[in-house]
């Protein structure tokens, strides 16, 4: 009894998974990157954990947010600019989502 194992289908697969991850990655990397552009900072709200210590407390939260609205203000892009910005931000989270979802079909129909 001996078993063949398609290489070429395996090359396949992990360059397909290779290029998946890379997508993903990259859109979600380039959306926050044009969201902190867009003067839209996400501000993480405190998390807290049962019998740990929390992560940040609130005037740490606080201080963040004041620390994102000023660099928001400083910003040297015009409102125009901004705006193209968060769009392309959101257009960039929905590439991610939809990347995602095509490997999640290709999962499922094949």
């Amino acid at each position: 009894m001996s078993i063949e194992v398609d290489w070429f289908a395996f090359v396949q697969v992990f360059v397909a998974a290779l290029i998946g991850a890379l997508l993903v990655v990259g859109f979600y990397a380039m959306g926050l990157r044009l969201l902190v552009r867009a003067g839209r900072a996400p501000v993480v709200a405190p998390a807290e954990f049962t019998d740990a210590i929390t992560v940040i407390s609130d005037k740490d939260a606080r201080r963040a947010a004041k620390a994102a609205a000023n660099a928001a203000k400083k910003s040297p892009l015009t409102d125009a600019q901004k705006q193209a910005a968060l769009v392309g931000a959101y257009a960039s989270f929905t590439m991610c989502a939809l990347a995602v979802l095509a490997g999640l079909a290709l999962i499922v129909i094949k």
